[in-house]
């Protein structure tokens, strides 16, 4: 007598080899599935879909990390059921957090060490909330204080990430962001002070734009604050964003003064899976002193075993990557750092050079003081036929996710292409890249678009 009937094991075969089973229907997509599938064949199928995802290591668009070491992943894969929350049950993992922010504050220059206070989150845009939202507590605070009205803060920010339009709606804050003008794609400090009153929470500079890669001048913008405070006794803060410029200042570009150096800086975030070199769903936020963080952002929570003080926006979260960022600042420390960041520099200033060359382009920013990238626009006197939107979709033929997008309002005519030449993006597969470009503008050429891509048609803009 057969243990197992030929149906059976020939629907269990069918399972096992490829995913056959599923082979004459399409997989559940819009309805919740009745029965259990065989764990093989449907990783068979789920993998076949992600083959028609792009490269990673050939998105040039993103500024997140694409390539980790074997140790990392093995850290990951140890860390998938620890909940990051839960400082009690995971106190190693806490004391590995709290770290990596004494870490931060000395690489961030800030003057008590013991002092400061940070977490880590999901990435850099939550990091840059609970910075904006301190700020706007601590003005609330001082408004009441002084029994003035608190109904209409605005918060003064340059070429920003979309993130502080995003906290501006949410949070309810007036965003006078200073718009491009001219030849002038940053935030000065001139525009800057133009912006602020009485009801002005913070100033926001970028360390790192993520439209021209360049650095907003933080330095500038703080001493004009300090003379605005002088002449009229606003006492307006300053929050960096550096969500990558964080993790490529301190080690290329020291002279470059932005940090807690400055008094004004009362808080920084940065994105550990950026040029931190973290997988995936990192992110930090440190305040100069306990002073700068409000206790009305701080929750104490007793119901996973013991009490905890939390301040994020997320609550549960993978340990995995807070983690492997602590392995990477033990890895490499700052001589690691520094050779990875210059590395990525010099190959976009090597790109920025052989793009020059072509005679088609002029390169807004070439890879110096700033973020490891380039970025150009057609040359004001060129008119090839063809629009950067179009290369972009030619490039995209051999796999190239090269961004084409127009500036913000006021220079929305000025339509720029980026590259981003973090770690993995070698000076091989730069050259690569640069021959797939040179084939792209000869394909143009030589068989014009009838109907060229415009940035609606090509999907607009990607802020990752």
């Amino acid at each position: 007598m057969s243990i197992h009937s030929r149906d059976e094991v020939v629907e269990h075969l069918d399972e096992q080899i490829s995913g056959t089973v599923f082979l004459p229907h399409p997989l559940p997509k819009f309805k919740f599935p009745q029965e259990e599938t065989n764990s093989g064949a449907v990783y068979q199928l789920v993998h076949d879909e992600l083959l028609l995802d792009g490269n990673s290591r050939q998105n040039l668009a993103t500024f997140c990390q694409t390539w980790v070491e074997p140790e990392i992943q093995q850290l990951m894969e140890e860390c998938l059921g620890k909940n990051l929350i839960d400082k009690d049950e995971y106190p190693q993992t806490a004391e590995l957090e709290a770290r990596c922010v004494q870490m931060l504050g000395d690489l961030w220059n800030a003057p008590e060490r013991a002092n400061v206070r940070g977490c880590s989150t999901t990435g850099s845009s939550e990091a840059a909330m609970l910075g904006a939202l301190a700020m706007k507590m601590r003005w609330q605070r001082r408004r009441r204080g002084e029994g003035l009205d608190t109904r209409k803060p605005n918060l003064v920010c340059g070429l920003c990430h979309s993130c502080w339009h995003m906290f501006a709606r949410y949070f309810e804050v007036e965003l006078r962001q200073v718009p491009c003008r001219g030849t002038r794609l940053l935030m000065s400090a001139e525009e800057a002070l133009r912006r602020c009153d009485e009801n002005t929470i913070g100033v926001v500079p970028t360390l790192g734009t993520t439209f021209t890669l360049q650095y907003e001048p933080v330095a500038e913008i703080a001493s004009a604050l300090d003379d605005l405070e002088e002449e009229t006794g606003l006492d307006i803060p300053m929050h960096v964003d550096a969500a990558s410029g964080g993790f490529i200042a301190p080690f290329i570009h020291a002279s470059t003064m932005w940090d807690f150096r400055l008094p004004r800086v009362r808080s920084v975030n940065a994105s550990g899976h950026k040029f931190g070199l973290s997988p995936l769903g990192c992110g930090w936020i440190l305040w100069k002193s306990a002073q700068d963080l409000p206790q009305e952002l701080v929750f104490n929570v007793n119901y996973l075993g013991g009490n905890m003080r939390v301040f994020a926006l997320n609550f549960s979260r993978p340990a995995g990557q807070m983690v492997a960022q602590y392995y990477n600042f033990v890895r490499l420390g700052r001589k690691g750092y520094a050779r990875v960041t210059q590395g990525c520099a010099e190959v976009a200033i090597w790109l920025a050079g052989e793009v020059r060359k072509l005679g088609l382009f002029e390169v807004l920013h070439d890879g110096h003081n700033g973020i490891p990238g380039c970025v150009w626009r057609m040359a004001g006197d060129q008119d090839p036929g063809f629009t950067l939107y179009d290369l972009s979709n030619q490039l995209r033929i051999k796999g190239w996710q090269v961004p084409s997008y127009a500036m913000p309002p006021e220079r929305g005519d000025l339509v720029v292409q980026r590259v981003v030449t973090r770690l993995g993006v070698s000076r091989d597969l730069a050259g690569l890249l640069l021959e797939d470009l040179k084939k792209a503008i000869a394909q143009l050429r030589k068989n014009p678009p009838r109907h060229s891509q415009t940035q609606a048609s090509a999907g607009g803009y990607n802020h990752s």
